[in-house]
């Protein structure tokens, strides 16, 4: 069984910075896509920036600019490094990776919060 181990989030002030990172272990499988997503209370999840196997990388427009995903093949790792945060930035951040298999996972969640 495939597991996703997030870490990374905390409370911030606007402007600052925070770093998300996610590893998998024990996937059976070839990684397609790793993703974040975030979801805010009331609010459906949504993604947040998603980066394919070959290296594309895709943003939200919210966070253009601001936000930038990256990924390590080596450590099965994925990160998202936050710039700018902004109080409409707090959700909690959830990892998803996709393999070559078809097979969908997720991490656990992680909560980011832009305060002062």
């Amino acid at each position: 069984q495939g597991e996703l181990v997030e870490s990374g989030g905390g409370l911030v002030q606007p402007g600052g910075s925070l770093r998300l990172s996610c590893t998998a272990s024990g996937l059976r499988t070839s990684i397609a896509v790793m993703a974040w997503y975030h979801q805010a209370p009331g609010n459906q999840r949504e993604v947040v920036a998603a980066v394919a196997s070959g290296g594309s990388r895709n943003h939200a427009e919210s966070v253009k600019g601001r936000f930038s995903i990256s990924r390590d093949n080596a450590k099965n790792t994925v990160y998202l490094q936050m710039n700018s945060l902004k109080p409409e930035d707090t959700a909690v951040y959830y990892c998803y990776i996709g393999t070559t298999a078809g097979r969908s996972y997720w991490g656990q969640g992680t909560q980011v919060t832009v305060s002062s």
